[in-house]
Parts: C-alpha cells; sequence; structure tokens
C-alpha cells in the first residue's frame, strides 16, 4: 500500500459477506451436501495466475468466518501486496463442505476488489510519470459495494472523491441547463448554491470551456471540474485559472494511456471512472485438495 489506509468497518464486511453467502444459498449447497461428509477436512491456496495488487483479504476472512468458525485463513500478502502471477496469497483449511461452500463467494470478492486495486495502481505509476496530479475514483460503482470497491481504490494508492450525494455540492451540465432553462445565469447558479449550501461544503462546477470556468471563478468556486478537454485545453485552462489556491480536475475520457499527459498539464486531480466500473477481475484461484 502506497500510505496506510483504513479498511472499511468490520461490521460492514461481516454483514455484506453473510449476503453474499445467502445470494449464493451457500447455506444450502445441495451438491456439497449430497457428496461431502461433514467431518471430512481439507486444505486449500489462493494462487494468483496474473501480476497485481492484493486486495479483500478482510473479506474473504469474513466470508469463511461466516460459513464455518472453524476454517482458518493464513494471508500471505496483505491488502496492497505486489504480487506475480504464481504467488499464493493465502492459505485456508477446515472442514471441506464449508471450504467448498464458501469458495465462489470469496473469489468472487477477492478476484474484484483485487482488480480494483490493480487497475488504479496502473493508473496512480502512470500519472505519477506526468506531474503530481492525484488520481481520485468516482461514484460509479457496484450497487451495494461502494465501500468495499472505494476501499480498493485507496488501496491502488488513489484517494475517493465525494462518496455520496451530499458529501459535496457537484453542479454537472444537467444542473446548468436546467437553470439557464429558468433564467439563472452559471454564476447566480454557482452564488444560490453557495447561500443553500452548508458552509463546511465545497462548491464544484463542471465546464466544458475556460469561459464558463472564468465566471464560475468570479463566482467563487472552491473546485472546477474541466469535463473532456484535450491535454491543449487543460494547459489553457491551468494557465488561465490556476494559482489561486483552487482546485482543478480533469475528468472524461480518462485511459492509460492518456493519464501521464493529462497529469503534466498541471491539474490536480484526475478522476477516472473505469478503476471502478471496468475493472477486470484479478485471476486467482482457489486450489481445494481433500484430506
Amino acid at each position: 500500500m502506497h500510505d496506510a489506509v483504513l479498511p472499511p468497518d468490520p461490521t460492514t464486511v461481516a454483514d455484506l459477506a453473510r449476503r453474499a453467502l445467502a445470494e449464493d444459498r451457500a447455506w444450502h449447497d445441495v451438491t456439497t451436501r449430497a457428496t461431502i461428509p461433514p467431518d471430512q477436512q481439507g486444505h486449500g491456496a489462493f494462487l494468483v495466475k496474473t501480476d497485481g495488487v492484493i486486495c479483500g483479504m478482510d473479506v474473504v476472512a469474513a466470508v469463511f468466518a461466516a460459513m464455518s468458525p472453524a476454517i482458518e485463513l493464513d494471508v500471505l500478502a496483505a491488502d496492497g501486496s505486489s504480487v506475480e502471477a504464481g504467488h499464493i496469497a493465502a492459505e485456508v483449511r477446515g472442514p471441506l463442505a464449508p471450504l467448498l461452500s464458501a469458495e465462489r463467494v470469496a473469489l468472487n470478492f477477492l478476484q474484484r476488489l483485487s482488480g480494483i486495486a490493480t487497475l488504479t495502481r496502473r493508473f496512480v505509476d502512470r500519472a505519477a510519470e506526468g506531474g503530481p496530479a492525484q488520481i481520485v475514483d468516482t461514484r460509479k460503482t457496484t450497487p451495494g459495494l461502494r465501500d468495499l470497491e472505494r476501499y480498493a481504490v485507496r488501496v491502488g494508492g488513489a484517494r475517493n472523491h465525494r462518496n455520496t450525494l451530499e458529501d459535496g455540492v457537484l453542479i454537472k451540465d444537467n444542473h446548468i441547463a436546467a437553470a439557464l432553462k429558468r433564467g439563472i445565469s452559471v454564476d447566480e447558479l454557482v452564488r444560490e448554491a453557495r447561500m443553500s449550501a452548508p458552509h463546511t461544503l465545497r462548491i464544484e462546477l463542471e465546464v466544458t470551456d475556460v469561459a464558463t470556468a472564468l465566471l464560475a471563478v468570479a463566482a467563487g468556486v472552491d473546485v472546477i471540474l474541466l469535463d473532456n478537454m484535450t491535454p491543449d485545453q487543460l494547459r489553457t485552462a491551468v494557465q488561465s485559472l490556476g494559482g489561486d489556491g483552487r482546485v482543478l480536475e480533469a475528468s472524461g475520457g480518462v485511459n492509460l494511456d492518456n493519464v501521464r499527459e493529462i497529469a503534466a498539464t498541471g491539474v490536480h486531480l484526475i478522476s477516472v471512472g473505469r478503476i471502478t466500473h471496468s475493472a477486470p477481475a484479478l485471476d486467482i484461484s482457489l486450489e481445494i485438495a481433500a484430506q
């Protein structure tokens, strides 16, 4: 892990583990009940098949604990560890039946979260080659799994944007279009938001051109979201808007091929939706053997 990262609340993790097991009807595994005696023991190893960053071991532990308190998990690669193909990330042992019944749920969490952490780390490292811009996530998360996926983003070395709709004022294109229909200008809309929102919240405005951004500056926004701008446009925006302590965020169309150039423009933040909504699962298998 690049820095110390607080894991999700254990109660939340335990609840998500139980809900995932219930969704899979893991306590009613008819195949295992019909073929595995309750006293047979087993052991297994989480084998990493692709280089990446591990994330989700606390969730794996919660899954097995919910399935059977007799299962023991030995973590060999803690969250944030960079691993190579062929690495054993963890070992597990205990009654064979609950091991088999919990296998898929444990893997689903570990593969998904490790995939997010892995892709995030790639974006963070690539951006660092261009400049000090901070990679941040978005709200494009799997419903019900936001706490875990945002944790995986932090494990990968990035930071979280606003977590929910009440964590900050972000005036986007739809809000602006609706205001214009009512005859309200952009600067007036920002001032209204400033008057209505709690004073502790930052005001952020999405813009697609420097002219609108200058209006936002005059109205007193704290953060300007530069949406879908080319690197040349971003550089112009930074030159026109930077230097007064206002935060500039680049967003839209960010990928591994252009994030270094975007970071080099001088923006402070680069928001990347794909690190959560499009991260491929890290290829990990659980090799279980009976005893």
